[in-house]
């Protein structure tokens, strides 16, 4: 019994399409992750131009300007991505549509979506609720359509795709063998009668009601059916890929298909036997037409690629040519490597000089003027496709490259899919790497595109006063409405001239995927920024990178100074008022403004308590780093505690929030005035309780619930603002917002019953807006919404409202804080959409984010202080190193940290709790913080640099290799052991194993990978010793292993163990090496002192097979290793040399191999085969089998996964379908045949390709519920072990980028947690209407014995989504008292908090 918990989404994007989906002219991006779905909208913004490379290179990590020369500033316009939001999926996706529908909630276009398990969802965007809604979903997997039979391939191994008609008129899913799903839509348009595909359409489009308004729609879609594709044409048997092509009356597509299957091998028996077929459907006949076909196409086709006018026709995709083929079925050629004319007789223009791979490139239309296309090669190299026209008639193509000072070579990795976003933009998807948003600049001859189609304007320019000529490439793509004449006079006869087309990157999303190895760092804290707990090697090619992942930011320290009394600093940027006789705006100094420190802070103000526990404040002047204590000015120092400190008229007035008064100073720390408060019968003594600022306004809350607003006046004094709206309520929290879209400022209120009230300043005696259901934190608020019933609320402390951001894009949010430190983000929108001239309170509506951050408890700050828990805890901070965000202070500390492509995600500040944190920007330290912990220690520090944080919810910095990482391993002398390759050329007289082949003379020469050895030094990351292998030997394992070097003296030592293979040719055996190196200190190069170590080779033994996998065993410092069909364990002797002492049999090939320390117990995994399961004795020395999986299991990865409590073993297997098997020995059930069989206990179907596995221990336990339903009695004495034993958890990490834990757990807790993700399931919003629950099956066979199976921990990570109210139902139903912290307390062992984030251990 487990649970499965994601705790790092998919990274890879693997499918992406543009569309306007929020709203009729907006620019959409909607990206598929595997099965997570972002929709994103396109912004405009202006950026500096990237400086040289020499310029770069010396930029410091603090961007001090004052020690280099300042360049002459220029600036582009680039385009970023901005979320509008993510959704998790209870699927795969398989393919992305847009499509025209009627009716739509947005009056946009709809999102086709379509699964692995040949399911398509039709969504659209609801901005009422600001969410997706689903208008439909179908099902094909029915067993009976015609043309499956029993013997038929799986779904799941058939390549399925979607593709939509241009004209909106359809869609088809290509599923199964030969099964064609046909999904019409209703238009709009009046139909003719050979148009009419359904009668009850044509009804409905024409009638209209008597305000000349359209009737409803019933549904927007009509029946969908089947076609097998033999019955278009019954030579259709072995479909290669279809599409629909633009600008036709009916809808048509075009199929590359054959009759026979495709075989390289047999080549000359089956050369050019593909056709290409256009049919023309008949939705309302159910019937085809066919239009023309091409026969005899190369063998090596992939894909049709549509074209719109003025080329039309489609592109024919294959290995070593392109084809095009137009209207009429004339076809035009070109190959582009010396093998096409080997591999076929078709008729091609020769480009063979290219010496192209065509293999996984993508192709997408560049210029609608031109008719120009974009490839983008598997290895991220650009190139162009341009046509020659002979009056409307391609003529010719040609292919050119895109030189590296354009930018061919800004991609480092292999596309997964690309969309074309209109003005210039071009979006790459990868699985392989980052994704990017490309720009690209047109020259000469493409007049409006002469400019840079990159420079779009504002946002307002894009949504409403488009170029026409740029609109006509939206437009063109999907109506075939729009004349062609006008563009085929736009076209040239000739083709584009090299060097027309320059591209360069505008946004990028940042990916893990594909995970190769993981190394973990989870006993200390970071020494390093390169150092993290989790060291992900990732990335294919050129992308390969070493990415640290932290859970907690540790913040780049630049001073600390000791303050072991303080309670709060607050850092003070003054300005000094304008002299008499400067015309200046109030508050502003014209000449200090341009003065190099304008913007830095002057003094910094900390609050202490003395040795008598008298409250007083200390005053010290900054200058860069250093603090310098200054006594100038009365300021108070000796009287009371200084709560808050901020400043008003632009920085002129300092202002000294007290207990009993607020004191206000100028730029030299002057007392200009006090101000006492006062209750309603004017007698003082009232306390401050909290304060917040807004130039020019000050919000003051009291300790009788009272809240006073003041401003800062033209003549110099802080005034009361009358504020009737105030004094009739009670107030609990309160913070000030200003608006970044209309600069009015508002002041949130927070009532003693949960009711939320925004006040604009301009208008204090009444709310603007009242939002009452607050306290029962619902999914979706708004100001009507109160429950029906009386539900419980929740106890809410404090709110602020800030804007969340980076430079980028910033929005405003509204954070809520409860009794338990809890978190909820509530995000604002409007509906129906205000207009710029109304307030921003106008139609406002809040929208509940997901976030995963649990607060952790301690006892390091003092709570003898009875107002602790009413003063606020939460700090907006603006530009902090690039980003707006909110700090929670105290024993949780934590950021909100976004960037502009990602959702709001809290992450903890690593170290002690915090008492104190100021924005603190001086030359030293631009854009920085200073904070306080619970030992008085006062840190001056920035975010760290290169890092992101929004997109993964962790602290992730990447650092680039250059090259694809197969295995790496970390060496305590700090250093990791990284193994990478490289590609060299390679011909068949250089193989000396056949000289009986003839010499080949070619150009286009194959490549093949010899391994390299790389040494990086953890404290710099630069490679400090490489080792190149043989050739054609290419790494498979690294492992640094604790061994026995002396067989007298019993010495250990750590070194580092690399297991290799070479593969000449399936006639020829495969070989493996082992090799084993130690560490050596040699002297260092100079000026380079990590240099000081090395690699020695101490042993080299070469093996028959590949040596798959390596790892320690026993007691006695011996290892084992996979070797070909063998895993030996051997030890290590002094004279260099490997002794077997032990081995066992396999059967294929040794995917892994996982020991259980101490125990003696292995796991095995056969790429074929399954799982063994074994042990190993050292007296005498000896391997043997206790039981084996099932035959056919293609075990890829796996662990052991104790439960110490229940003294219970599960055996964690990972197969190439995406599903974690959960094995036991049980030698006592019958059908284990006496422990012979492992018995299988459940099947999980992750949805990700998985790739390694890692055994931890959590220093958290699972809490025991102190009263259950589901509990069975057990005595004192036992909850005690179970609540004291430690938790193994595996981390299981995919080729996706996911980061998941699973957790075993005990039978009362799974019961538990079981009814709570029944209960969520139902409960949640599932995401394009799918199954949750039936996805997690994955087709695996049921448990045995009616225990089960692994729970989907996702959802219960996703309990933050449900209102208060829902959430007290669903505690309600699985316990009793207390089933609130038991609960939190599970949720934050699932979340793997024990492990990374340091929780309940040391720091």
């Amino acid at each position: 019994m487990q649970c499965y918990t994601e705790i790092a989404p998919p990274t890879a994007v693997s499918h992406a399409v543009h569309l306007p989906f929020v709203a009729p002219r907006a620019h959409n991006l909607v990206v598929a992750r595997n099965a997570l779905l972002q929709i994103f909208e396109l912004k405009s913004t202006v950026t500096d131009a990237a400086p040289s490379d020499d310029a770069a290179e010396n930029a410091g990590p603090l961007l001090d300007t004052e020690a280099a020369d300042l360049p002459v500033q220029r600036t582009e316009n680039t385009a970023k991505l901005v979320l509008v939001g993510e959704y998790p999926l209870a699927g795969t996706v398989l393919s992305l549509a847009r499509v025209k529908v009627l009716n739509t909630k947005s009056r946009a276009e709809a999102l086709l979506v379509a699964f692995r398990d040949a399911k398509l969802s039709l969504v659209e965007w609801d901005p009422e609720t600001y969410n997706l809604h689903t208008i439909s979903i179908h099902y094909y997997e029915n067993p009976d359509l015609p043309g499956i039979s029993p013997w038929s391939t799986d779904l799941k191994d058939t390549y399925n795709f979607l593709t939509a008609d241009p004209s909106n008129r359809c869609a088809a899913l290509k599923f199964g063998v030969h099964n064609l799903a046909i999904l019409p839509f209703r238009q709009r348009d009046v139909f003719d009668e050979e148009d009419d595909f359904d009668a009850d359409a044509q009804k409905d489009t024409k009638m209209q009601d008597a305000n000349g308004t359209e009737p409803e729609q019933k549904t927007p879609y009509s029946a969908s059916f089947v076609l097998p594709l033999t019955s278009l044409d019954p030579t259709l048997t072995h479909p290669v890929h279809l599409a629909f092509l633009h600008e036709s009356r009916e809808p048509t597509f075009g199929i590359i298909a054959s009759s026979k299957a495709t075989a390289p091998s047999l080549l000359p028996e089956r050369k050019d036997h593909l056709t290409y077929t256009v049919f023309s459907l008949d939705l309302g006949d159910k019937s085809s037409t066919t239009l023309h076909t091409v026969q005899g196409l190369p063998y090596d086709l992939t894909s049709v690629v549509p074209l719109p006018s003025p080329i039309g026709g489609a592109l024919l995709l294959g290995s070593n040519e392109i084809i095009h083929v137009d209207v009429a079925g004339k076809t035009t050629g070109v190959a582009v490597n010396e093998f096409a004319k080997s591999s076929t007789a078709f008729s091609l223009k020769d480009q063979t000089d290219l010496a192209l791979h065509l293999e996984g490139c993508s192709i997408e239309l560049l210029s609608q003027d031109s008719g120009d296309v974009l490839i983008i090669l598997n290895d991220g190299r650009l190139l162009t496709l341009t046509f020659t026209l002979d009056g409307r008639t391609v003529s010719g193509m040609t292919v050119q490259r895109v030189a590296a000072e354009h930018g061919g070579q800004v991609l480092k990795s292999a596309p997964s899919c690309i969309s074309n976003l209109g003005r210039g933009r071009i979006f790459v998807g990868s699985e392989d790497g980052d994704s990017v948003l490309l720009g690209w600049q047109a020259a000469g001859r493409f007049g409006a595109l002469g400019r840079k189609a990159s420079e779009v304007g504002t946002d307002d320019d894009m949504d409403v006063d488009e170029d026409e000529e740029v609109d006509d490439l939206d437009d063109d793509l999907y109506n075939d409405t729009a004349p062609a004449v006008k563009k085929i006079t736009a076209a040239a006869a000739e083709p584009t001239a090299p060097g027309s087309y320059t591209f360069r990157i505008h946004d990028t999303l940042p990916s893990i995927a594909p995970i190769k190895d993981v190394i973990l760092h989870t006993d200390a804290a970071a020494q390093y920024p390169t150092t993290g707990e989790i060291m992900v090697a990732c990335g294919r090619g050129a992308a390969g990178n070493v990415t640290a992942l932290n859970r907690e930011i540790s913040l780049t320290n630049l001073a600390q100074i000791d303050f072991p009394s303080a309670k709060g600093l607050w850092a003070v940027h003054a300005r000094k008022q304008a002299p008499g006789g400067i015309t200046a705006d109030f508050g502003e100094d014209t000449e200090a403004n341009f003065s190099v420190d304008a913007d830095y802070d002057q003094y910094l103000v900390v609050s202490k308590t003395d040795e008598e526990g008298n409250d007083n404040t200390v005053v010290y002047e900054v200058s860069g780093k250093e603090l310098e204590e200054t006594s100038k000015g009365d300021f108070e120092r000796e009287e009371g505690s200084t709560l808050s400190v901020g400043t008003l008229a632009k920085g002129t007035k300092i202002v000294q929030i007290m207990q009993s008064e607020a004191r206000t100073y100028d730029s030299e720390l002057n007392m200009e005035q006090i101000i006492t408060m006062e209750d309603e019968d004017g007698n003082e003594g009232l306390r401050i309780i909290n304060a917040t600022f807004a130039d020019p306004y000050m919000l003051i809350l009291r300790d009788n619930s009272s809240a006073k607003l003041y401003k800062a006046s033209g003549d110099g004094e802080v005034e009361e603002v009358e504020a009737d709206g105030l004094t009739s309520t009670r107030w609990l929290s309160a913070s000030l917002y200003k608006s970044s879209a209309s600069g009015e400022i508002y002041a949130f209120l927070l009532t003693h019953q949960g009711g939320l009230h925004v006040f604009a300043t301009s208008d204090m005696s009444k709310p603007a807006y009242v939002a009452e259901g607050l306290a029962f934190l619902p999914p979706f608020l708004t100001a009507e919404y109160y429950p029906k019933r009386n539900t419980s609320k929740a106890t809410i402390t404090e709110i602020i409202a800030a804007d969340i951001g980076d430079s980028t894009s910033r929005s405003p949010h509204l954070v809520v804080r409860n009794s338990t430190d809890d978190l909820i983000i509530y995000k604002a929108f409007h509906y129906p959409a205000r207009s710029a001239s109304e307030p921003w309170t106008t139609n406002l509506r809040w929208i509940k984010l997901s976030q995963q951050h649990l607060p952790k408890y301690t006892d390091e700050l003092d709570a003898s202080d009875d107002e602790a828990g009413l003063r606020n805890t939460l700090v907006a901070l603006d530009d902090v190193c690039g980003y707006s965000t909110v700090f929670q202070k105290g024993t949780s500390p934590a950021f909100i940290l976004k960037e502009a492509s990602s959702a709001p995600r809290v992450i903890g500040l690593h170290g002690k709790a915090v008492k104190g944190l100021t924005r603190f920007n001086t030359s030293a330290c631009q854009k920085g913080i200073a904070y306080l912990d619970a030992d008085g220690t006062m840190r001056i520090s920035q975010l760290p640099a290169q890092t992101h944080y929004g997109h993964l919810g962790w602290a992730a910095r990447k650092m680039p290799l250059g090259s694809e990482i197969y295995a790496f391993s970390y060496h305590p002398r700090g250093l990791y052991v990284v193994g990478t390759g490289q590609q060299e050329e390679y011909m068949l007289q250089d193989d000396t194993y056949h000289y009986e082949w003839k010499p080949e003379d070619i150009t286009f020469k194959p490549h093949v990978e010899t391994g390299i050895l790389k040494v990086i030094d953890e404290q710099t990351w630069s490679v400090i010793d490489t080792h190149v292998l043989d050739p054609q030997e290419v790494i498979l394992c690294i492992k640094t292993l604790n061994l026995e070097v002396s067989e007298t003296t019993h010495e250990r030592k750590q070194l580092i163990a690399v297991g290799t293979s070479t593969v000449h040719g399936e006639d020829l055996a495969t070989k493996g090496c082992i090799r084993i190196f130690e560490v050596i200190t040699v002297v260092p190069e100079p000026a380079r002192p990590e240099t000081n170590r090395r690699l020695r080779l101490i042993v080299k033994d070469e093996v028959k097979g590949a040596v798959s996998a390596v790892s320690e065993l026993g007691t006695q410092g011996f290892l084992i290793m996979a070797q070909g069909q063998k895993c030996m364990v051997r030890g290590l002797k002094e004279d260099g040399t490997l002794l077997p002492v032990a081995f066992m049999d396999m059967q294929c090939y040794v995917t892994f191999l996982k020991t259980l320390p101490g125990t003696g117990m292995l796991m095995m995994g056969d790429a074929f085969k399954g799982l063994w399961f074994t042990g190993y004795t050292e007296e005498p020395y000896k391997m043997l089998l206790f039981g084996r999986s099932k035959n056919h299991l293609e075990a890829l990865t796996g662990d052991f996964l104790p439960h110490t409590p229940s003294k219970s073993l599960a055996l964690l297997v990972a197969d190439a379908d995406s599903n974690i098997h959960v094995l036991a020995f049980d030698p006592e059930n019958p059908k284990s045949l006496s422990g012979l069989r492992l018995t299988h206990r459940g099947t999980f179907h992750t949805g990700h390709f998985p790739a390694t596995t890692h055994l931890l221990t959590s220093s958290l336990a699972i809490p025991t519920a102190p009263s259950s339903t589901f509990d069975n009695p057990v005595d004192d004495d036992a909850a005690t072990a179970s609540q004291e034993a430690s938790t193994h958890q595996v981390l299981h990490t995919s080729q996706s980028g996911t980061l998941a834990l699973i957790t075993p757990l005990s039978e009362a807790t799974y019961r538990r947690l079981a009814s709570l993700t029944t209960y969520l399931a139902n409960t949640l919003d599932s995401a394009c209407g799918l199954n949750p629950k039936a996805w997690r099956v994955g087709g695996g066979e049921v448990g045995e014995g009616g225990k089960g199976g692994m729970l989907d921990g996702n959802l219960i990570m996703r309990w933050g989504e449900l209102g208060h109210a829902k959430q007290r139902e669903g505690l309600g139903k699985v316990g009793g008292e207390g089933e609130e912290w038991v609960f939190e307390g599970e949720r934050e062992v699932l979340g793997g908090w024990g492990i990374f984030g340091r929780r309940g251990g040391a720091l």
